[in-house]
């Protein structure tokens, strides 16, 4: 089966999460980096600022001569890392692999998941709706053959955009008469050496491949395997081990008010962190709880436990930390396990010596089961293997709602 890989980057991303957290920002000139007074450079802008010809790396002070009536901001990197989390969560949902180039772009295969370019492109837009309904944020997504061919799909179209390069002829048809600078890795002084010799468009590449090996040596060999469209990379996988935490989240269409259904929700997200992390063979020696209120405040919870992976656990730890929770319309609800070892720890009371723990925890399982299937009518014990999907378990958790 040949490869089919989709390429996710985020739209203005650094100004995007601070026009969401701040509306009065939207529609700006927003410029994030330093101070038009301090040295340094621009990290990001807001596309009303691009309109001002600033961009990325630009020095802030050129950035101000240019938009003067801009809005500066320094960048907050705790509050962009917590979000990118939040993105490769949803990204990890779909793909066999995932390959992070920066907190707001990554690599995805999807190969197995999507078996074609009907099912990638499926994939492609649910990862577009999550994004945006789930985090207030918009992403471009490019499906392709290879990974260039995909980033190359996903600025092709930006912001907010969508486009398909299904095999390599599509990619040259696009690219052949192309400046030399849309080929992936030509920067600024590999462009100057190329205009210098006379090559200025893929087209030049292709026909004097020669010439540019010369040039630029093994760069020079890659760049004509590019300008024909060739990349044989594979997706470099993501490593489940490294991962500081697995976490579950729901962002429901309505507030939500009812505590009991609130913690059935818990329990589901319980289930999918405990499917998740016996995966992997991961435990967590810490539980989460997160909330956005419908006014979009967001907290997080934590509680450190001995270890943890089973979702009865991580259910009763989540459930003992909303109760400590302001109680008011909530938007979006999650539970997860953090400080993840491969190692099991378990501190035994005395009371643990006297009785199978295990099956304790498979009764209070079945108990849960049981009184979610008479409350909302649904074979939940049944159907595991479609809840742990999230299109799946968006449209349970909405009908658990209408139904509560």
């Amino acid at each position: 089966m040949k490869q089919i890989i989709i390429h996710v980057d985020m739209d203005a991303f650094y100004a995007s999460v601070e026009m969401r957290d701040n509306p009065s920002l939207r529609g700006k000139p927003l410029i994030i980096g330093s101070m038009p007074n301090e040295r340094g450079v621009v990290a990001t802008c807001s596309y009303e600022a691009r309109k001002y010809g600033i961009h990325s790396a630009m020095n802030i002070k050129e950035a101000y001569r240019r938009c003067p009536n801009g809005i500066y901001m320094h960048p907050n990197f705790d509050k962009y890392k917590a979000v990118s989390e939040q993105l490769h969560e949803i990204w990890n949902t779909y793909s066999e692999a995932s390959e992070y180039v920066a907190l707001d772009e990554a690599y995805l295969d999807v190969t197995k998941q999507a078996e074609n370019f009907d099912g990638a492109r499926e994939i492609a837009r649910i990862i577009k709706r999550r994004t945006l309904d789930e985090l207030g944020l918009s992403c471009s997504v490019g499906v392709a053959y290879s990974k260039t061919a995909a980033k190359t799909a996903s600025e092709e179209k930006k912001p907010n955009g969508y486009f398909e390069i299904p095999d390599k002829k599509a990619f040259v048809d696009l690219m052949i008469d192309r400046d030399v600078r849309s080929l992936y890795t030509v920067g600024v002084k590999t462009a100057e050496k190329l205009y210098a010799a006379g090559l200025h468009t893929v087209r030049d590449v292709q026909e004097k491949q020669d010439e540019v090996i010369r040039l630029l040596g093994k760069q020079g060999h890659w760049l004509t395997q590019l300008a024909f469209g060739i990349d044989n990379r594979k997706v470099e996988p993501y490593l489940p081990q490294n991962a500081k935490s697995i976490s579950r989240e729901l962002t429901f269409q309505e507030d939500v008010t009812n505590e009991v259904l609130l913690k059935d929700i818990l329990f589901l997200l319980s289930l999918c962190v405990e499917n998740r992390a016996k995966r992997y063979g991961l435990y967590g020696k810490g539980v989460t709880l997160k909330i956005t209120f419908s006014d979009m405040k967001r907290i997080t919870r934590s509680k450190l436990v001995v270890s943890c992976d089973s979702a009865i656990e991580i259910y009763k730890e989540a459930v003992q930390l909303f109760e400590l929770v302001e109680k008011r319309p909530i938007r979006l609800i999650g539970a997860g396990i953090y400080n993840l070892s491969t190692e099991y720890e378990k501190q035994l009371s005395f009371d643990d010596y006297l009785q199978d723990t295990s099956r304790t925890g498979e009764s209070e399982l079945k108990e849960q089961f049981d009184k979610m299937q008479c409350r909302y009518g649904l074979d939940f014990e049944g159907h595991l293997e479609q809840i742990y999907r999230w299109d799946t378990l968006h449209k349970t958790a909405e009908y658990m709602r209408k139904h509560s």
